[in-house]
């Protein structure tokens, strides 16, 4: 395991959670196996689970998994929580209806990412979703010690890439899609911040 991909350890020993937001997935959406890909201390599985989804959850960090849990045990909801990554993933082809990916792939390097969107097409079924969203390169949080293009390491060992709406079209190119862009203004001490997302809904149809 790389040292980038490592780095999670460590992380989620201050991990305390933080906001989320299901609007891009809509009201009655139809219910079906999903795969939370990089699911953290259980942000959006454990709500997922509540919406009715059938939830299986995936992290790279044990101590992540067993935050989400404990988190998951506690509210009595039935969640498969897996040790592993998002571009080689332990499941047969064609397996899921719905693939949940929140702030993953902007923290993986470039071969990491075509291999996830290449694993994302292969495990979802004719028809199914993928959900997902990153940083823009218009976010306030841009920049640091680049390694690849738009890419940036952080003393914690973790990296952070940053996309525009083409790059992440270009990693969609199967998948039939739209992309959605925000830009938030926050303010700091007085300052003004742009906090930039890149989302996306993808439809893996078969030609």
């Amino acid at each position: 395991m790389t040292s980038h991909i490592k780095a999670w350890h460590d992380e989620y020993k201050t991990w305390k959670g933080g906001p989320y937001s299901l609007e891009l997935l809509g009201p009655g959406h139809k219910k079906g196996r999903l795969l939370d890909a990089g699911c953290g201390g259980g942000k959006y599985s454990l709500p997922l689970r509540m919406r009715g989804f059938d939830v299986t959850a995936i992290d790279v960090s044990l101590k992540a998994l067993k935050i989400a849990g404990d988190r998951s045990a506690g509210r009595k909801l039935d969640i498969t929580f897996l040790a592993a990554n998002i571009y080689t993933m332990p499941f047969r082809n064609a397996y899921f209806d719905v693939i949940w990916c929140y702030g993953v792939l902007q923290h993986l390097l470039l071969k990491e990412r075509e291999l996830a969107m290449i694993e994302f097409w292969r495990i979802l079924k004719e028809g199914g979703l993928l959900f997902i969203e990153v940083f823009g390169e218009g976010d306030m949080r841009y920049g640091g010690n680049e390694i690849e293009h738009n890419t940036f390491s952080r003393k914690n060992g973790i990296i952070y890439h940053y996309f525009n709406k083409n790059e992440l079209e270009g990693l969609l190119k199967s998948f039939s899609h739209r992309i959605i862009e925000s830009r938030k203004e926050k303010r700091f001490d007085g300052r003004a911040y742009t906090r930039h997302t890149i989302s996306a809904i993808a439809k893996k149809i078969i030609k």
